[in-house]
């Protein structure tokens, strides 16, 4: 992981005016210097030669080669950080298989509103970049579990997951049978994209997935991914479990919040929980899973080699918040033990 004064970046995109924006708007930061821009993946090569830098920002869509061929070419040769930036669409998630760190929807260039917002979370973004473990995607396998377990329905799973986690929950839910207890996911996303991601997940693994919605029952076989924009909880009835899904302030910066649905799990669920906290920056999940724990319920939290930030998972074993430690393949294994 780098940790420099000024964090030095390149910027790749074949449109002018994008270029423009994100070079003017990050480097009003001081703690971030524009290095270079390129408008495709050769020119981007060539620079990143010249100018080593910390973190490139990329597009998807790009002449001679788009954004997602270029990581993957990429990645195994430079271990460097890359936010993608591109239109709303669901090739953001291949570019995260790819390697990307982490991605941002382009704004509407004619709203300057819209282009400050922008701004202002790439320049956060960058900033998380900067410090993130790369991980070669073939790093992170996914290990098929034995499925017979005991009786699952009235168990639950939550998990919360920051910058790199869309891809540490696709290693986890591919790995999972169809037989596992229900499942809901806080994932740092923005709205629009929750619903992607979960259609994405839905056709990739097999498991029943799908953007939460409020009265959605948590039953075996099926993951509810929080709205990207609102806080997602649950509710118990009798032996059942429901999901709910509101708007609210941020808590511990994010809507959704992972310690929202924690701390809903906590006190609906008990010792009929699971819980499983992932790379992320930050602190948002670690009370939850702490009174997760202190409610009987296991606790898992990602190890520090194989996150992509080592923040939100770092916080909630320092706590004592994490009864196991582990690598992100050997968590489906974790799971199973438990639910033996």
């Amino acid at each position: 992981m780098k940790n420099h004064d000024i964090i030095k970046v390149l910027i790749v995109d074949d449109s002018l005016l994008f270029r423009e924006i994100i070079s003017r708007g990050i480097s009003i930061d001081p703690s971030i210097k524009v290095v270079a821009v390129a408008t495709d993946p050769f020119d981007a090569r060539d620079k990143i030669i010249k100018h080593m830098p910390d973190v490139m920002i990329c597009d998807v869509e790009m002449p001679k080669m788009n954004g997602i061929e270029f990581i993957r070419r990429l990645l195994p040769q430079y271990m460097l950080p890359v936010i993608v930036v591109s239109t709303i669409s669901d090739a953001v998630f291949d570019a995260i298989s790819a390697g990307a760190v982490d991605f941002l929807s382009k704004p509407n260039a004619i709203s300057p509103n819209a282009v400050e917002s922008f701004i202002l979370e790439l320049v956060e973004k960058v900033k998380i970049a900067a410090s993130a473990n790369v991980i070669k995607p073939q790093m992170l396998e996914q290990r098929n579990i034995n499925s017979s377990m005991k009786n699952v329905r009235n168990k639950i799973i939550a998990i919360g997951a920051s910058t790199g986690g869309p891809q540490a929950i696709s290693v986890i839910l591919k790995s999972l049978p169809q037989e596992m207890p229900g499942i809901v996911i806080v994932q740092h996303i923005p709205p629009v994209f929750s619903r992607m991601f979960a259609e994405r997940l839905n056709n990739t693994t097999a498991l029943f997935v799908k953007e939460a919605e409020n009265g959605d029952y948590i039953e075996p076989g099926k993951v509810f991914i929080a709205p990207g924009d609102k806080h997602m909880r649950i509710r118990r009835f009798g032996d059942a479990y429901k999901v709910e899904c509101f708007v609210g302030e941020k808590v511990t910066g994010h809507c959704p919040s992972v310690d929202v649905l924690f701390e809903s799990v906590a006190k609906e669920a008990g010792n009929n929980a699971i819980g499983i906290l992932l790379t992320g920056m930050g602190y948002d999940g670690a009370k939850g899973l702490l009174s997760m724990r202190r409610k009987g319920a296991r606790t898992i939290g990602q190890d520090e080699k194989t996150s992509v930030v080592y923040g939100m998972p770092k916080v909630a074993h320092e706590i004592g918040a994490v009864e196991k430690q582990a690598a992100l393949d050997m968590i489906p294994n974790l799971i199973y033990k438990v639910l033996s």
